[in-house]
Formats: structure tokens, sequence, C-alpha cells
């Protein structure tokens, strides 16, 4: 077990605080994207870095809010020369900054094509090669999955949340089916993950942000997909989603 503790303490926080939280959240947020734009045309930016920016940055996130986070379970080795894809629960915005802290390897998120079109993030996230899914032009999102594809098989480990929305009360809602077509095409070993209690954070469609929250991460037994075909897509989505209900349990973070 690998914890990591930011706080221990537990409290609704105030408008002030909330605004502290936001304003330091945006600034960071830009910041790191600063950076990144600032090295990238000069030949300055790898992925190494871009994993040192991505975990700092996720890191002072979840300092502002102060979570106690703990993490569960055996994390394999992306080092390995396989393709991986985590495919993790969503119910809060700080979902990914979790992800980055807690788990290994050069994890880039799986984005929706609108999150592009914020200034400085947007342009971050293409040069720090986070792949985007246009959803409402088939064509587009096919080629976005194929060049999705081409950075798993170079060594990035893709981040997506099947459920493709977040989660009210922290329970899983629907899976999409765009992951798991990407999971098979490419052969690629699903590490499901689920995060219990981030949806008291910061939770969805609120402005309402609770600090000391105790987060816990939950990584499940891989699921290799190497030898499954188009006719196992129910199978595998329903083997993911049994994963990913039993790693979330009741959706209390201990």
């Amino acid at each position: 077990m690998k914890r990591l503790i930011f706080s221990p303490m537990a409290e609704s926080a105030t408008l002030l605080r909330r605004a502290a939280v936001v304003l330091g959240s945006v600034g960071l947020t830009a910041l790191y994207s600063l950076l990144i734009l600032i090295r990238a045309p000069l030949g300055l930016l790898n992925r190494t870095i871009v994993d040192r920016y991505t975990r700092g940055w996720s890191a002072t996130l979840l300092r502002l809010v102060r979570a106690h986070l703990t993490v569960r379970g055996a994390v394999p080795d992306f080092n390995d020369g396989r393709r991986y894809i985590i495919m993790c629960t969503h119910a809060s915005h700080y979902d990914i900054p979790v992800s980055f802290v807690s788990l290994p390897g050069s994890i880039r998120m799986l984005a929706k094509k609108e999150l592009f079109r914020i200034p400085l993030l947007g342009p971050a996230m293409r040069a720090a090669e986070f792949p985007s899914v246009d959803r409402r032009n088939r064509t587009q999102a096919l080629a976005d999955l194929a060049k999705a594809r081409e950075m798993m098989e170079s060594g990035i480990v893709l981040w997506a949340a099947p459920e493709g929305t977040r989660s009210s009360d922290g329970q899983l809602l629907p899976f999409k089916k765009g992951c798991f077509h990407l999971a098979m095409d490419t052969g690629a070993v699903i590490v499901p993950v689920a995060i219990r209690g981030i949806h008291r954070v910061l939770p969805a469609r609120t402005w309402q942000i609770n600090l000391g929250q105790p987060v816990e991460v939950r990584v499940g037994e891989p699921i290799d997909t190497e030898d499954m075909s188009k006719e196992d897509l129910g199978r595998l989505m329903a083997q993911v989603r049994q994963s990913m209900e039993e790693l979330l349990g009741d959706g209390e973070a201990e």
C-alpha cells in the first residue's frame, strides 16, 4: 500500500477559501501550461519533463484542498513494452490529478475535444501529447483514436473514463464503448482503477469544496485484451465494470 497524506483534517471550505482554491488552481494550471508552451518550440520539452510537470501540478492542486490520499493494490510495470490503458471511475475534476500523483508512467488523459479550445491549457495539452477525441464527428473520432493508438505504442499510458462524464454520487454510470474499442484495437492491457470518496472533494456540477477529505485509489487486476475480438466487446465491458464495482465498493473511502 502506498500512502500519500496531504492533510488528515476534513472540513467544508468557506467562501473565501473556495475562492482561493479556484484562483490558485487556475493560476497553477496557467503557470504549468506556460512552462510547456515556452519549452516546446525551443526543443526543450520531452516526456520526462512533462511527467514532472503533471505530477507537480497535481500534487499542488491536492495540497490546496488538503486531500488525504491512499493507494491500494498492485500497480503493473508500465515499462514492460506492453500498451496500457487505465480505465478509471470519474466523479470529480480531481480524478485526473489524483491519478497523476498515485500512478507511475507517462500518463496522458484521453480528453474530449472541447478542452483543447481553452486558452493556454489546450495548446499545452497538445504539446504534452494529450490525445483528443471528437465525439460528434465519427470520421474525426476514428482518426483521433488512431493517433491515440500511436501514442500508446510509443510508451504513453492512456487514462480514460469509460463513463464519459462525472458521476454526482460516486456510483458508476453507464459505460461508453470508445475506449474499449481502442483497447482491443491495440491489444492493450486494461488497468481498472476506482477512486473512492473523490466525489466529496468537489461534487460534480457544484462549487462546494470540502477540505481534508479521505480519498482512496484502488488498483484492480489487469485485463489483457490481446486475444480479444469485436465479439468480445460486451464481455470485456462487463468484466471491467464488475472489477470497478468491486473496487469501488460502497463508494466510501476508509
